[in-house]
């Protein structure tokens, strides 16, 4: 969405001046920006993501600050007004000295008449951001009672009381700093007649086939007068003379006679239209997709169905939970955020859980999800507290809900609004709430009730889900062990520490959050660490694990599964490809189960910092090992291997998420340690659009010890794939040398790099690995003996002429070997 205002216009973005309210600190911060990057760009405060630096940075958030520039308006005649979005969070704005805003919510946009503050001349606007970590203590004294928070997940306290990204005080991946700012619009305008507020539109499907599109232009006047609107949809475009005096709604119908629909990625085109409302002062422009989407919860034998319908049909979703694209907005891009976005569908992705505990993202990542086709479930942002139900924090909250679903509703992208992230769980973690649920429940349901009605207000007919997980509407059960109805959460592997094949013990209609930690990669931990702090337990490390236990918890996972890595790389590495393992193991299962289960959002997609976590994607945007991964098991026509209950068969389960048949020949064969392969059989499968079909099954007892099943496939789609199972531990398996040897390095004049790797044994989930950024065509991947594999790379950024990074290569046998 683009906002077009063609009234005398002051962008009052770019530098200001910055202080400590107490006077003491003074440099320069650019707006939009953080107050914690501008300190750190002069000086002031080492880098907050190295080494342990972030508990040197801990005062910043306890200090008020102030933000100050000055402006020239030659004539003040008229209305003006701030247009001021993503202030974070309790700030007040003065114009001239005179106080024009007291903003307390980071999530709405404000819009404060300040012609009675402005002179001709010069003229000064200074923001004064009060502590929130101050700000937050103080509310929670004014709470009837005590609202408690997740101490686990945020060491500074008391951020629910506040309308901000709550993950701001911490969180089981992110650093906990607190930071505060300005991350979006801020300008001064000139109301003439009219401004638009929202556009908002309501698609109808009718039965011939056409669709017709109201718009609803929501303006805003001063006083009674007449505006001329424009609505302009693809080339049409009609002109309406309207009366208009303080919120006035105009509706216009569009007809579209043969509408090219919008479909989620490997579905279908991304067609999309351009619409724009027009003042003659000003113009909002939206991209605007025709589709349906249902949410289908009908009941069935095993509970209820959880499955999303686009136009008409049942979309199996495959995709990753969303966090903030960095901890530090100044940090961020609209370009940083499309290369993620860009990974995810490249992944094979076509949904994006835009998770409660972050933000609502800005206009442009909706706009690259509608590009993109990735869906977009859409959370509420409140996650894993209990939250005030006060009236003044209500009125906040739905003034905030009708905001965001009228800037946001119009993307084709928006499949679901989703009340809350896991506060339903919340009610059972906190002494308080279990001693007195009744009280608790009620607040809650205070809380959703407002959220729900506000959406419905704004956008009736929207499809609502009350919190996630949740078994269904006012079902307060526990949806992370029940998995019959709704979407689950399903954590027992790593937060229980149970075993891989404990994903197959679960049968959930979606699984909308489930993860499995790793080390993020060897490039990255020395963007933030020493050689001397290249250890799992050293203080650095440490402070980079922000999930009590979790590197006990990896650890552990690799004495399970295999023979402990020789070194602290092979370590990292090691971590990494068993956490691929661990979502793979998930995933291939619940496809399987096609169409009980119709969707896999795993979590999580990235980073907001250099940390260990559960991402495919390391902070700045490198695939781990298990994006590569990710990308197989995503794909829309994928074979995987499934043992039964009793451990007496394997069976190779087609999945296809297409809308044709696809036929599939199969090849399935013995791998030994030294690399050979002995064909077992060759398949032909065919598997209707939308199913899930057993191709064929293996008995164990065809599987010698010390062997592994393998396969490789070529569909009629074009596609293709291959893959490994082990019916027992790698660590049993008594590997030999791998043999890697690589050749043929060389520079394409596009600026990849062709890599030719060869194995002259088993080689197992080989990877490759540069100091330079970039992207792999593969990764993680097996060669058997004799076999090689033609990898290119493409940098980030151009290399320089003749220059090749130095490529370094892990693979099994060599991480666990002293050779």
């Amino acid at each position: 969405m683009t906002h077009r205002s063609t009234t005398p216009n002051i962008d009052l973005s770019g530098s200001w001046q910055l202080a400590s309210v107490d006077g003491e600190i003074r440099t320069a911060i650019m707006l939009p920006g953080d107050v914690h990057t501008a300190l750190h760009r002069a000086g002031l405060i080492p880098d907050p993501y190295f080494g342990r630096n972030e508990e040197k940075v801990q005062w910043v958030a306890e200090r008020e600050w102030a933000v100050e520039r000055s402006f020239t308006l030659p004539e003040v005649e008229g209305d003006w007004y701030l247009d001021i979005d993503y202030l974070d969070t309790v700030a007040s704005v003065h114009v001239n000295g005179f106080l024009a805003l007291e903003a307390d919510n980071s999530f709405r946009r404000y819009r404060p008449d300040v012609s009675s503050m402005l002179k001709s001349g010069d003229n000064s606007i200074r923001i004064v951001f009060a502590s929130n970590i101050a700000v937050g203590a103080a509310r929670q004294k004014q709470q009837p009672f005590y609202i408690p928070y997740s101490t686990g997940n945020s060491p500074i306290p008391d951020g629910n009381m506040l309308r901000k990204p709550q993950c701001h005080f911490g969180w089981d991946w992110n650093i906990a700093i607190a930071p505060l700012g300005l991350y979006g619009t801020i300008a001064l305008k000139k109301l003439e007649t009219a401004r638009i507020e929202h556009v908002v539109t309501r698609q109808t499907h009718n039965n011939d086939g056409t669709v017709d599109l109201k718009v609803t232009a929501t303006l805003f006047s001063k006083g009674p007068d007449i505006a001329q609107v424009y609505f302009e949809l693809d080339g049409e475009r009609v002109r309406l003379d309207v009366g208009v005096n303080g919120e006035t709604h105009v509706n216009h119908l569009f007809h579209i006679d043969n509408p090219r629909l919008w479909w989620p990625s490997g579905s279908g085109e991304q067609a999309l239209y351009r619409l724009s409302v027009e003042l003659p002062t000003d113009e909002v422009t939206k991209q605007i997709g025709l589709r349906t989407i249902e949410l289908i919860t009908t009941p069935d034998a095993s509970g209820s169905r959880f499955a999303f319908k686009v136009n008409g049909r049942e979309i199996f979703c495959r995709g990753a939970n969303w966090i903030p694209a960095d901890a530090l907005f100044s940090l961020s891009s609209p370009e940083k955020t499309e290369d993620l976005l860009q990974s995810a569908k490249a992944a094979n992705m076509n949904m994006i859980r835009v998770w409660g505990g972050g933000f609502y993202e800005q206009d442009h990542f909706y706009d690259l999800c509608d590009r993109l086709g990735l869906m977009v479930w859409q959370d509420f942002m409140f996650a894993c507290n209990l939250y005030p139900s006060t009236e003044d924090f209500l009125d906040n909250v739905t003034i905030e809900v009708d905001y965001q679903v009228r800037r946001l509703s119009s993307h084709p992208s928006i499949a679901l609004w989703c009340g809350d992230n896991e506060l339903v769980g919340a009610l059972t973690w906190f002494e308080e709430s279990r001693k007195d649920r009744d009280r608790y429940l009620v607040s809650y349901d205070r809380l959703n009730r407002t959220i729900e009605q506000a959406v419905k207000k704004a956008l009736p007919g929207a499809l609502w889900w009350p919190s996630s997980p949740a078994s269904g509407y006012l079902d307060f059960g526990d949806a992370w062990h029940a998995d019959g109805s709704g979407d689950m959460h399903y954590w027992s592997v790593w937060h229980e520490n149970k075993s891989f094949d404990n994903y197959r013990s679960v049968r959930p209609r979606f699984c909308s959050e489930f993860g499995f930690q790793s080390y993020t990669s060897l490039p990255v931990i020395r963007t933030y660490a020493e050689e001397k702090d290249m250890n799992v337990a050293s203080p650095v490390m440490e402070l980079h694990q922000k999930n009590a236990g979790g590197n006990e918890r990896i650890a552990a996972t690799m004495f399970r599964y295999f023979r402990f890595p020789k070194d602290f790389p092979n370590f990292v590495y090691l971590s990494q490809i068993q956490q691929g393992l661990a979502i793979k193991t998930a995933v291939e299962y619940w496809r399987s189960l096609k169409p009980h289960c119709m969707g896999t959002i795993y979590w999580q997609l990235n980073d907001t910092w250099p940390v260990a976590s559960w991402s495919s994607l390391d902070y700045g945007g490198r695939w781990k090992a298990m994006h590569y991964l990710v990308k197989r098991f995503f794909q829309p026509v994928a074979v995987a291997a499934i043992p039964s209950d009793d451990g007496e068969t394997i069976r190779l389960s087609l999945v296809n998420d297409t809308r044709a048949d696809v036929s599939v020949d199969l090849a399935v064969s013995i791998l030994t340690v030294k690399g050979e392969r002995r064909h077992l059989k060759d398949v032909q499968a065919v598997c209707s659009p939308d199913a899930a079909v057993t191709a064929t099954s293996i008995d164990v007892s065809d599987i010698p010890e010390g062997t592994l099943l393998a396969w490789h496939f070529t569909a009629s789609n074009g596609t293709g794939g291959e893959g490994h199972y082990l019916n027992g531990t790698y660590k049993a398996l008594e590997l030999e040398p791998s043999g890697l040897t690589v050749t043929n390095e060389y520079v394409e004049e596009n600026g990849s790099v062709d890599i030719n790797v060869t194995a002259s044994g088993l080689a197992l989930f080989v990877m490759i690995e540069t100091e330079t950024d970039g992207k792999y065509s593969d990764n993680a991947f097996d060669l058997a003996a004799g076999e090689s594999r033609r990898i290119t790379f493409t940098p980030a950024r151009p290399l320089d002429r003749g220059a090749l990074p130095e490529f370094w290569f892990y693979d099994l046998y060599s991480c666990q070997s002293a050779d």
